[in-house]
């Protein structure tokens, strides 16, 4: 089998994975993503209050989201977070070491981390991954990259889409570590996307806000929203297309393709959820807009009833109607319907009869799709979540500090 690419598949990225012996897993804990000179770049990073050190370095080159950069250096097994000044230190020198490495400065270098929170991190382990990842970079690492980024993950995720933008061959990759501790506000757990397109930096930075507004904020796994959540993306420009530097079709084109891959991301993240069985869409319509749309369905999607009942294979609407009704959207039942894999249960206002058999058949698949008509509007969102299984207690309980 030939070397699997994504990461560095669009011209002009190299990357590289290793083991510095953070997990005690002894798997790859470290990983460097780098562009071949200072490009275009964009951040997202949680809407925590409590926020990691990595996160804070982050903000603090690129105030408002987006600059230049040269790599971004990622560790996973210690999250840095709630480490004071110290930990703050330990995150601008994993810049400064990768700078180095690479000829370029400090403040190229966005910096993330996951893991366990409130330790301090082995520098001394660290050093010595930055030097190895920096001398092993080039485009044969993909999979150890991913395997670096990873905690509790169980599979590794990316995703590859290409299309045409001004006539030239454009390339969107993406990577994504993530299956508990999600709910993401603005970013998510932490994905790093690399293009060859040319997007001017204030506009890469819209692209990725658009995008990430339906795609990765659509994540819920178990309702809390990360300290370290960081969405980075690099622009090599290397594909050839004109500078997309304002709003237009080439903008449009751009963001659709970016969507079209976080889109991919944000559902492997929800797939993967931690004990999760089932991967799971709540699409909402017919709501007074698209933001009561996003409330309602994020409400059923981060039930623990419901996530419960469809482990279960049990076709019980009721907790979906309720968790419609708690939420902050306008819900009339009287207008309500709800389905489940296309059949109907409830329609505006009472229960209907349906075969228990073949919604059961539904739910007992590996892909379960659930539909609210709110009958209010026209919003609609669509959430992606996963089932509550006995696993994910165990994982949890098991998780040490």
């Amino acid at each position: 089998m030939g070397t699997i690419r994504h990461i560095t598949l669009p011209a002009g990225f190299s990357a590289a994975g290793v083991v510095c012996r953070i997990k005690t897993s002894g798997r790859e804990d470290l990983a460097i993503i780098a562009a071949s000179a200072d490009v275009p770049a964009a951040v997202l990073t949680t809407q925590n209050q409590v926020v990691g050190e990595p996160v804070k370095w982050c903000r603090r080159i690129m105030p408002r989201g987006f600059g230049l950069a040269r790599a971004i250096v990622i560790n996973a097994g210690c999250s840095n977070v709630c480490t004071g000044k110290a930990g703050f230190a330990d995150a601008r020198e994993m810049a400064g070491l990768t700078a180095r490495k690479l000829g370029s400065r400090p403040q190229r270098v966005l910096v993330a981390s996951t893991g366990i929170i409130g330790h301090r991190l082995p520098m001394a382990k660290i050093r010595a991954g930055i030097a190895a990842a920096a001398a092993r970079l080039g485009t044969e690492n993909d999979r150890a990259v991913l395997r670096a980024i990873m905690t509790t993950d169980t599979r590794e995720k990316s995703a590859v889409v290409q299309s045409r933008i001004a006539g030239k061959k454009v390339t969107v990759a993406g990577i994504v570590k993530g299956a508990g501790m999600i709910a993401p506000s603005l970013a998510t757990m932490i994905s790093v996307i690399t293009t060859d397109a040319a997007v001017a930096p204030a506009l890469l930075h819209k692209a990725l806000s658009d995008a990430a507004g339906t795609t990765y904020n659509a994540v819920t796994v178990d309702s809390d929203t990360s300290t370290s959540d960081t969405l980075a993306i690099l622009a090599s420009g290397q594909a050839g297309n004109r500078m997309i530097s304002s709003p237009g079709a080439d903008f449009r084109k751009f963001t659709d393709l970016l969507r079209e891959a976080a889109r991919e991301l944000a559902r492997s993240v929800a797939a993967d959820g931690e004990g999760a069985t089932k991967l799971i869409e709540v699409a909402v319509r017919g709501a007074r807009g698209d933001a009561d749309a996003k409330i309602a369905a994020k409400a059923v999607a981060d039930s623990p009833l419901f996530k419960c009942a469809v482990h279960g294979a049990d076709p019980n609407w009721g907790r979906i109607a309720a968790a419609l009704g708690k939420s902050a959207a306008k819900v009339d039942p009287e207008r309500l319907t709800i389905k489940i894999g296309h059949i109907v249960l409830f329609d505006r206002g009472g229960p209907k009869k349906f075969d228990v058999k073949k919604v059961r058949a539904h739910l007992a698949g590996k892909e379960i799709k659930v539909d609210c008509d709110l009958g209010l509007g026209k919003g609609c969102f669509i959430a992606f979540t996963c089932d509550y299984s006995r696993e994910y207690i165990a994982i949890n309980a098991d998780y040490h500090t």
